[in-house]
């Protein structure tokens, strides 16, 4: 081989052995006569070399065809990932293992070529190689273990492309990346982060790809059959009950929330399909329920649900999240003995949940021991200071704990807040509803000038609309439909809610109106109602039920709409179809790769224990039983063309286009900390996007042509979104900046819109009267025979309305596990693979580039909330704005930014 790179690599005026002295004299006389006769001189230069050339390929190919037979050494580097916490049998199976692999039953790799060998018509292959050392190395307890191997190569091998690996051992493991050295180009990196199954489960090879991302008709030949090869098995073949070790991606409809086999109380519709349009979820094949063939059967807690292997929690997430559901646990022990003792479960003070922050309950005479000997979890009583069921302090108490009651806290909440996508614009007054009067009758608005004129500094409500003055949450066409169901629940009563604010000369809002509507009015009462601003001690207690009842409302708008409609479920189809169309190898996969970590696994968890027949979201929330026909209601409007961030604002209301700005776009107000945030993160996502994509798809053809990336998209809306799949709102996919925005909207809603969602949960919620997420009283009027005792002890009424004792704490203990970030949480600008992600360097500096901007970023919000100017994040008893700080460390942080739905 070093006489071919010597061959190759000389000039003509080297001394060769296969030209004679009198051909090379020749040549290099026609070469100095170019400056003559151009032309003439090329034309003599050609005649010369051509048959030089003939003899040197003839020498060439008898060279080679002599060399055919020599091979070569390579090593191979596969980085194992451990576990840190085994059980017995896992140990044992282990121990087996070891010994097994010392007589033969090996973990066997073999390259595979980008070139195809011209006999078999595949890619050439290595011979077979097994990892050494695998008895010894498989005891180490660090939490990574390098296992080599020596792999034979031919000389005429090519360039590794691919990598198969057979696992003859009883255990799956987890592997996190090959490295091969020995190849002239340098070492190859192979990102894996896949566990491997045994033959036992899964006879196929498994075949991981090298780093180098190829466009499909780009693919080198070697590698075109494997690539199918490992999409056909991902997509599986639709039918029968997935294994937990099965690496497949499917769909189906949501019918496994209700458990008929359990009784008519668990019976739920089905979401996804004419009747109730959903998107799809994570097929699973499970057997029918034995009540109604069209539901799945339950599989409920602790067992999981399945989802493909490799998208399960690893074992730090996995960790966090049963520690955060220990406490959770534990936070209701005493709160249950409580509600089985007592009679009343209602909160007998503010001190009374106060105390849950500040005293806890501590576990005396051995229990404590006794609980953490049965749950194996003693590292729990050192981070929570020897106190199990003490909670932490919710940051909305950090500053001011009375800051809940002004009404500027309420009002800054509704842009700053956890639920911040809300409010909008008011457009027209009083409000007009969607609602098809035929069927709920027609929906006129209580709300007249007279009710906001006095609080709108001398405009009237037209001047105050047309001046930007006026915005509004409204909740009333989300809630009305099911009203009268809910409420006839026990222990729910609810209004559909509207709120009118108006924007001061500081850039705060303040609530001036609340509309309170009923379906049917009960005899002596109004179905709808306006309560303002207290002028007196009776109404100041009316005004802060009526905010009670509109955070109520907020709340579950917030969860089951925009967090979990449209982050959570709208986007497990786009992944889905991701991983079913889109090869390991193709530059988008790459691209999508970290903003798809541990959604499908969170989802099944949601279907599980969240969103089911009474799970937490039923038990804690206003709608009740109704709580996921609330989200399907929702998801007929939902619209993917306006879920990025700019097209949201401008359908609020709350932006409107500017191309003097640098975004794009004037906001409303200035002082809104989610949009002035979120743009900077949206702007650099869309620039990484951008550089990314015109990198792969320097024009339009390149798109068009690019299979892969079509299916996916196709299939994310005729399959993933079928029932909305005719709408004419859905972008098209035919040049770069068609893709550019498909992907920017993906990412955005994955990473910044979930966390502005999430994370700041228990931070607002954890205290039940700042955010109650039900109410069990309405306000009574002057004719209700509860008026009197309203009178008398409106604190104690107040209390009474809010959720109970037992169902705050569940609540609570519920909404610090889903605030959580895990030790491993991967944020935005990041990549778990460092440098090894893509084997483009130019996409690497790329990366880099975004993460710098990222940092600025982070450093810009910082700026922002120490700006004395802006009220709604900065000042006395004011939260600063860190949701969208891109960093946090882990833990309840009310900040941090990760790339992917990931709680």
């Amino acid at each position: 081989m070093a006489l071919v790179k010597q061959i190759m690599g000389c000039s003509i005026t080297e001394k060769s052995p296969f030209v004679s002295s009198n051909e090379l004299k020749s040549i290099n006389y026609n070469q100095n006569q170019l400056c003559v006769n151009p032309r003439r001189s090329i034309d003599s230069i050609r005649t010369k070399i051509s048959p030089v050339k003939a003899a040197i390929s003839d020498d060439l190919a008898k060279f080679v065809k002599a060399e055919k037979g020599v091979t070569f050494k390579v090593r191979a580097v596969l980085t194992v990932r451990n576990k840190h916490q085994e059980d017995f049998k896992e140990t044992i199976v282990k121990k087996i293992d070891a010994f097994a692999d010392q007589i033969g039953r090996n973990v066997v790799i073999a390259l595979h070529s980008t070139d195809i060998d011209p006999k078999t018509k595949v890619a050439k292959k290595s011979k077979e190689s097994v990892l050494k050392d695998w008895s010894q190395k498989s005891n180490l307890k660090s939490e990574k273990v390098n296992y080599t191997s020596d792999i034979l190569v031919d000389s005429d091998f090519g360039l590794p492309g691919a990598i198969t690996i057979v696992n003859k051992h009883q255990k799956e493991f987890y592997l996190e990346s090959i490295t091969i050295e020995g190849f002239a180009c340098g070492p190859v990196h192979f990102p894996c982060n896949s566990w491997v199954q045994s033959t036992n489960d899964h006879p196929n090879p498994r075949i991981f790809f090298s780093n180098q991302p190829y466009l499909p008709d780009q693919t080198p030949a070697g590698l075109k059959l494997l690539r199918e090869k490992e999409l056909s098995e991902l997509r599986g073949d639709g039918k029968g009950v997935r294994k937990l070790s099965d690496r497949i991606y499917d769909y189906d409809v949501y019918n496994d929330l209700g458990n008929p086999d359990r009784g008519s109380d668990f019976v739920r519709p089905i979401l996804g399909g004419q009747k109730i349009p959903y998107p799809r979820r994570c097929r699973t094949g499970r057997l029918p329920s034995d009540t109604d063939i069209l539901v799945e059967s339950r599989v409920e807690k602790p067992f999981p649900l399945y989802v493909p292997r490799d998208e399960r929690f690893e074992e730090s997430k996995q960790i966090t999240f049963s520690t955060s559901r220990l406490k959770a646990v534990l936070h209701n022990l005493l709160p249950s003995m409580v509600a089985n003792i007592s009679k009343k479960h209602d909160f007998k003070g503010f001190s009374q949940i106060e105390s849950l922050y500040n005293e806890g309950v501590p576990l005396k005479f051995g229990l404590q021991d006794d609980i953490l000997k049965k749950l194996r979890l003693p590292n729990i009583v050192s981070s929570q200071g020897g106190n199990l069921l003490k909670y932490d302090i919710p940051k909305i108490l950090s500053k001011d704990k009375f800051a809940w009651l002004r009404d500027d806290e309420f009002a800054r909440q509704a842009l700053a807040g956890v639920n911040p996508v809300n409010i909008e614009k008011l457009k027209v007054f009083p409000p007009v509803s969607q609602l098809d009067p035929e069927i709920y009758g027609l929906q006129e608005s209580a709300l007249k000038e007279e009710h906001i004129s006095g609080y709108l500094n001398g405009l009237t409500v037209q001047q105050a609309m047309e001046e930007n003055k006026l915005f509004i949450i409204d909740h009333h066409d989300t809630y009305l439909p099911f009203l009268e169901r809910i409420n006839a629940l026990e222990g729910r009563k609810a209004y559909a809610t509207r709120t009118i604010f108006l924007l001061n000369p500081a850039g705060t809002l303040k609530p001036i109106a609340i509309e309170l509507s009923l379906p049917h009015a009960l005899p002596g009462s109004q179905s709808k109602r306006v309560v303002t601003p207290p002028i007196d001690a009776t109404s100041n207690w009316t005004w802060l039920l009526a905010k009670a009842h509109v955070c109520s409302n907020d709340s579950g708008v917030h969860q089951l709409v925009n967090h979990w409609l449209r982050t959570h479920a709208s986007l497990e189809p786009f992944i889905l179809s991701a991983h079913r169309q889109l090869s390991a190898m193709h530059p988008i996969y790459k691209l999508l790769d970290p903003h798809m970590r541990y959604t499908l696994e969170t989802n099944a968890i949601a279907r599980q224990n969240l969103v089911n027949a009474d799970g937490v979201i039923e038990q804690g929330f206003t709608p009740g039983r109704y709580a996921m026909d609330i989200s399907a209601a929702a998801y007929k409007n939902w619209r993917f063309d306006l879920e990025g961030l700019p097209a949201d604002l401008i359908r609020r209301g709350m932006a409107v286009p500017d191309p003097t700005q640098r975004h794009g776009l004037k906001l409303l107000i200035d002082d809104y900390p989610y949009a002035s945030d979120g743009l900077l993160i949206w702007e650099s996502i869309q620039n990484w996007v951008q550089t990314y994509v015109t990198h792969y798809y320097p024009d339009s053809s390149v798109i068009c042509n690019d299979r892969e990336l079509h299916a996916w998209y196709s299939e994310s809306i005729n399959v993933g979104h079928a029932d909305l799949r005719t709408e004419s709102w859905w972008p098209t996919l035919a040049n770069a900046g068609d893709l550019i925005t498909i992907l920017t909207t993906i990412i955005w809603l994955a990473s910044a819109q979930h966390a502005a969602l999430n994370f700041g949960q228990y931070p607002y919620s954890g205290y039940i009267p700042n955010r109650p997420p039900l109410m069990r009283r309405l306000i009574p009027e002057k004719t209700d025979p509860e008026y009197l005792s309203f009178l008398e002890d409106p604190q104690n009424y107040f209390l009474s309305a809010l959720p109970s004792l037992l169902q705050s704490t569940k609540y609570m203990a519920v909404v610090d596990t889903l605030s959580t970030h895990s030790p491993d949480e991967e944020y935005i600008g990041e990549r778990q693979q460092g440098d090894t992600w893509t084997g483009d360097a130019e996409m690497r500096e790329a990366f880099y580039m975004f993460s710098s901007e990222i940092q600025r970023i982070e450093v810009e919000i910082e700026r922002r909330n120490r700006d004395t100017r802006l009220k709604n994040r900065c000042g006395a008893g004011v939260l600063p704005y860190e949701l969208l700080a891109p960093s946090s460390h882990h833990g309840v942080t009310c900040r941090g930014v990760p790339n992917s739905v990931s709680i």
